[in-house]
């Protein structure tokens, strides 16, 4: 089987705080790409932003706009190629939405855990609301203009994710293969840390899509039946 996936989207309302940063007709072309070259399209988490509102707490009334704001990428993720993953950014999507927070898929063989990763954040598993306020206050840094402050409080949050390409120093990819031997699956692929990454483990594999917010493209490859997996930040 050939899969492809994507995650860490952040489609907002076309604001000033939407992360997405791609016109949806060169996005379609993307999502066009990838139709015609995989069986299946993981949606792997933080597809919609519904965080940064005006007002905090209303992350269902976000996830509506920024569906209404993209009605033709909407349109595509409803068709039966695709599965959708929630993340923390789009969590509410779990209960409205119905977008389970993990998703097992096995293939020729091989079975694979896929999982937005937000899980891994100690804040997001014991204060998810400090983490959500944190997330809606940088949001009015950007509204504010005041984007270098704005820069190196997310560059704290990228740190304190613990993602790094380096296995030996990377505790976000321990957690993910912890998940992966609870679940007897022989790959885990993440979302969440916008660091895309391949990284074998003995027998276990482990993989990261990156992002595609912020006019970036990046996705991973999936090929069961070839035993090929890769990340690509092109297409």
């Amino acid at each position: 089987m050939r899969i492809a996936v994507i995650s860490d989207l952040h489609l907002g309302q076309r604001d000033v705080v939407d992360h997405f940063g791609h016109e949806d007709t060169a996005f379609l072309r993307f999502l066009r790409f990838l139709e015609g070259n995989f069986e299946r399209i993981v949606l792997l988490g933080d597809i919609y932003e519904t965080l940064t509102s005006r007002m905090p707490s209303r992350q269902a009334a976000e996830l509506v706009a920024a569906r209404e704001a993209h009605p033709e990428l909407v349109r595509r993720f409803e068709r039966p190629q695709y599965h959708y993953v929630h993340g923390n950014h789009d969590l509410i999507a779990g209960r409205v939405l119905a977008a389970p927070e993990h998703l097992m898929l096995e293939a020729d063989g091989v079975r694979m855990l896929f999982t937005h990763g937000h899980h891994h954040d100690w804040m997001i598993r014991r204060a998810r609301w400090l983490s959500e306020v944190a997330v809606w206050a940088g949001a009015w840094l950007r509204r504010w203009r005041l984007g270098a402050v704005f820069r190196a409080f997310d560059a704290l949050d990228q740190r304190m994710r613990g993602a790094a390409e380096d296995p030996s120093r990377c505790t976000f990819q321990r957690w993910a293969l912890g998940r992966a031997h609870e679940n007897a699956a022989d790959i885990v692929v993440t979302g969440h840390t916008h660091l895309g990454m391949r990284v074998a483990h003995g027998d276990r594999l482990f993989l990261n899509s990156g992002t595609c917010s912020q006019g970036r493209f990046s996705f991973l490859s999936l090929d069961t039946k070839a035993g090929e997996y890769a990340h690509h930040a092109t297409w």
